[in-house]
């Protein structure tokens, strides 16, 4: 591991703030990454904790949680694994494709990406003078072509490298990046080389129809730009003012359950809803919605639920649920699937049947967790092709998807309910 930085500031977006302060000093030890607080901001009579299960107000360099190498809630700041691709293809140009990620150190990542990083976070080599690192104002045509470059292990332009460092402290795998207008701000996401179907528009597809269903999700549109298909997804941790943007503090349901990547596969959904009824604004209601989002991914097979698929405002006190995001029908081989969470107990099996033994957790009935199910279902086979018109999904991605990845058969395996069997049973037949 290679970095030029030994350690780097924090600032903070406080609520309603439009400008930001710094919050502390993160250093390199060894492999680790410590935090501490800065005087000032301790003085503060309007300080936050950044997150306080992690890192509360106190003074001095403050232990990082067992297992963990740096603090959950400032990695959640970090780029992932699309940003780290564009980081390392600016370093490295064409030997970018074949760098390990890890030869670059986690401060390197936060200095070198965008400064318009999810959530209220940003990180700066001085203590005293905040510098964004500004977008260029580049069109989505020529972000377009950079992602494309990227993809392909060509060197970016000096231009071209700008336009696309705006958008890599977003998560996330696939290529994107950060547009705006004048009162909102969205995740422009682009087609990948890669693509056996289109994945933009099926992700569009299943957002529609989440929020046709009930859900709370983040709005979404389609374009199309330069011959390629690229969704727009509105961001949540934005509000524009008068005076300037705000931003919400967010952390992931990773860094809510204690974990970093290397320990993902342990995430629960159990587990989260032990921390929803102790943590959380208005517990039932917020079980209600998670159960109705996992009850869903299961549906339109999305198997891609990680743990940092969920997130959570912090306003210093309390957590709250976002709106959903990323959900997104994955590719399926077979019939067997399985979530990348665990539902209940070890079982992590993509069923209803799963969801609805594990429905007393998020404090639901079983009569009401069936009741949700079979809305769910109509909802999607009601609207299914109104949402594909909208899309302009072509007919053969269509027959692709349904029944597939959208109501496989095998996600009602072992329903013992004569009622969700019979709607199960005729889902296939509304092509």
């Amino acid at each position: 591991m290679n970095s030029e930085y030994s350690e780097v500031f924090v600032w903070i977006w406080l609520p309603e703030e439009t400008m930001p302060v710094v919050a502390g000093k993160l250093t390199s030890l060894g492999r680790a990454y410590n935090f501490n607080y800065g005087k000032s901001y301790l003085q503060r009579d309007n300080a936050i904790a950044i997150y306080d299960a992690e890192l509360p107000l106190r003074p001095g360099l403050i232990p990082l949680l067992t297992g963990l190498s740096i603090p959950g809630c400032l990695r959640d700041a970090a780029p992932d694994a699309w940003g780290r691709r564009v980081i390392l293809n600016k370093r490295f140009g064409h030997k970018g494709t074949g760098v390990d990620p890890a030869a670059l150190g986690e401060l390197t990542y936060f200095i070198e990406s965008g400064s318009d990083r999810i959530g209220a976070l940003d990180f700066q080599l001085s203590p005293t003078q905040y510098e964004p690192r500004q977008p260029t104002g580049a069109s989505l045509e020529e972000l377009a072509e950079a992602t494309e470059r990227v993809e392909k292990g060509i060197p970016l332009t000096e231009e071209l490298a700008q336009a696309l460092q705006h958008g890599t402290s977003i998560g996330g795998a696939r290529p994107k990046a950060v547009v705006q207008n004048d009162t909102q701000k969205f995740i422009a996401k682009f087609s990948a080389s890669s693509d056996l179907y289109s994945v933009v528009k099926a992700e569009f597809i299943a957002m529609r129809l989440a929020a046709i269903a009930g859900l709370n999700v983040a709005p979404v549109s389609l374009q199309s730009v330069a011959g390629k298909d690229v969704l727009l997804v509105e961001r949540f941790d934005r509000t524009a003012t008068y005076k300037g943007w705000q931003r919400k503090s967010i952390v992931s349901a990773l860094t809510i359950l204690e974990l970093d990547e290397m320990m993902a596969r342990y995430a629960s959904y159990e587990i989260l809803t032990e921390h929803i009824r102790t943590k959380f604004k208005d517990a039932p209601t917020t079980l209600r919605e998670l159960f109705s989002r996992l009850v869903f991914n299961i549906l339109v097979g999305n198997t891609d639920d990680h743990a940092r698929n969920h997130a959570a405002y912090w306003d210093g006190q309390m957590l709250s649920l976002t709106p959903a995001y990323d959900v997104c029908p994955q590719s399926r081989h077979g019939q067997i699937a399985s979530q990348a969470m665990l539902i209940i107990g070890n079982d992590r099996s993509s069923r209803i049947g799963t969801c609805l033994e594990a429905a007393h957790n998020f404090l639901i009935s079983e009569e009401e967790a069936m009741q949700i199910v079979e809305n769910q279902i109509v909802c999607i086979v009601e609207n299914w092709p109104m949402v594909c018109d909208e899309a302009s999904l072509s007919e053969v991605d269509r027959n692709l998807l349904w029944g597939n990845q959208i109501l496989n058969p095998f996600v009602f395996d072992g329903l013992e309910s004569a009622n969700l069997q019979d709607i199960a049973n005729t889902t296939n037949r509304k092509q």
